[in-house]
């Protein structure tokens, strides 16, 4: 049977054993990668996948379970995983099936061109970006890999209440990293593009970026340790969001996860900083028109002009808040609990080039890449020491390039002293994005 037909038949019994409300979420999706190498495609991988997850509630416990089959005896087993699952839990009534809205958003996240783009472009296309990379600068001999990816998914969720809920998106990624050498020094540069226009992948471009950025690297040394004036480029910027992106999450608040916890109202962040939190943004790699429980995708303001607006809630916490879903559920898996995550999340733009930060900035540190992010940042506490690298400015100009520096601080306090955000905002491949931000002082051991 289709999954239509599946999906009817699903609920149908559900409810006839007892599992009342229920929901049903299919997923299915496609992917293609390939990889360059010394002018050669050295990986190539197409795949698909598909699943369906059911949720109930059963003697009032929410159960889950899932299956990657579609016919009679799948059913039998979703309905015995589903009532398995529900006895073992010890809360009660801690999650719903949801209703639904009575009106949800368009969001366009499905590019047909791009769906149409044949294998042999792709491969073309990976091949020009490593290409371009290692021809654009003389001291540029050698990638460490280059790759071009394009996938696709589409999402049914379903439930007992009538709600009939469906979206599709695809889109690109496509990367290299170029290394540089001269003499005794190496360096590496990386450079992203991703989006859904396939037309608007400059693959000349891209390569020419990602080597451009590894020869400024050359010759690189460490600072002095002591307190710097430092700017956090887009990429290095975004790193550090989305590690901390978490704070924000009203689940990990409610566990004793983040700060935020009822701080609401309060001015946790700088005047100039607004985080915005926008499942509705036009090309966003986030973008849907519902969340992961069918409530409808909305904007909104997490951090207003220094001021925490709201953390992100799903049902379950915004019940416990005494509070309305800000729609930002999450299935991490099929048969997962669902939980809270942010969808395309990102400061809210400035007016100033990086360039223009500079000038303003005139003697510090701009840091361009941040590593160690998983072992060197506390979630929890906001404390974190990276090692970094970038370069040096002394009255607005780049002297040095910079490397093997450690920066450290504390993210909370990252927000209350932020002095600028750029006007250059980026998402590499993923919802959070950020502009380079003028961070103001923060501490770096070098030499």
């Amino acid at each position: 049977m289709d999954k239509q037909q599946f999906m009817d038949r699903l609920l149908a019994e559900a409810k006839a054993q007892g599992i009342d409300p229920a929901e049903v979420y299919f997923s299915a999706g496609s992917s293609f990668s390939a990889g360059a190498m010394n002018g050669n495609i050295d990986s190539y991988k197409v795949s698909t996948r598909q699943g369906l997850g059911l949720r109930g509630m059963y003697q009032g416990k929410m159960g889950y379970a899932s299956t990657q089959a579609f016919d009679e005896e799948a059913i039998r087993q979703l309905i015995e995983g589903v009532k398995e699952g529900a006895l073992l839990r010890e809360d009660e009534g801690a999650e719903e099936i949801y209703e639904g809205d009575a009106e949800y958003p368009t969001v366009v996240s499905y590019d047909e061109t791009l769906a149409q783009v044949p294998a042999t472009a792709k491969l073309d296309a990976v091949l020009a970006i490593e290409k371009a990379a290692l021809e654009s600068v003389d001291t540029v001999k050698q990638c460490e890999g280059t790759q071009l990816s394009t996938m696709s998914g589409e999402v049914y969720l379903r439930n007992s209440y009538g709600l009939n809920l469906q979206h599709k998106d695809n889109a690109f990624i496509a990367y290299t990293g170029a290394i540089a050498k001269d003499g005794d020094s190496t360096s590496t540069g990386m450079a992203f593009k991703c989006g859904r226009d396939f037309a608007k992948l400059d693959v000349k471009k891209l390569g020419e970026e990602a080597a451009q950025e590894a020869a400024s690297g050359l010759h690189a040394e460490p600072v002095p340790a002591g307190n710097y004036r430092m700017i956090l480029r887009y990429d290095a910027m975004q790193s550090l969001l989305a590690t901390f992106c978490g704070i924000f999450s009203a689940e990990n608040a409610q566990q004793g996860l983040s700060l935020l916890k009822g701080r609401e109202g309060e001015k946790i962040a700088a005047d100039c900083v607004t985080l915005m939190d926008d499942p509705l943004l036009e090309g966003g790699f986030d973008s849907a028109p519902f969340d992961g429980e069918g409530v409808a995708s909305k904007t909104k303001a997490v951090v207003e002009n220094g001021v925490l607006k709201t953390l992100l809630h799903n049902r379950k916490t915004a019940k416990k808040q005494g509070v309305a879903s800000t729609g930002n559920a999450l299935r991490p898996g099929l048969s997962a609990p669902i939980t809270v995550a942010p969808t395309n999340f990102f400061f809210k733009p400035g007016d100033k080039t990086l360039a223009e930060l500079e000038a303003d900035m005139s003697d510090g540190l701009v840091i361009t890449d941040l590593s160690g992010l998983h072992a060197g940042a506390n979630m929890t506490s906001g404390d974190f020491s990276l090692l970094s690298k970038g370069y040096l400015l002394k009255d607005g100009k780049r002297v040095q390039p910079v490397e093997q520096i450690t920066i450290a601080g504390n993210f909370y306090d990252v927000l209350k002293n932020i002095r600028a955000i750029g006007s250059d905002l980026i998402f590499p491949a993923s919802g959070v994005g950020s502009s380079s931000v003028d961070v103001g002082t923060l501490t770096a051991a070098g030499k």
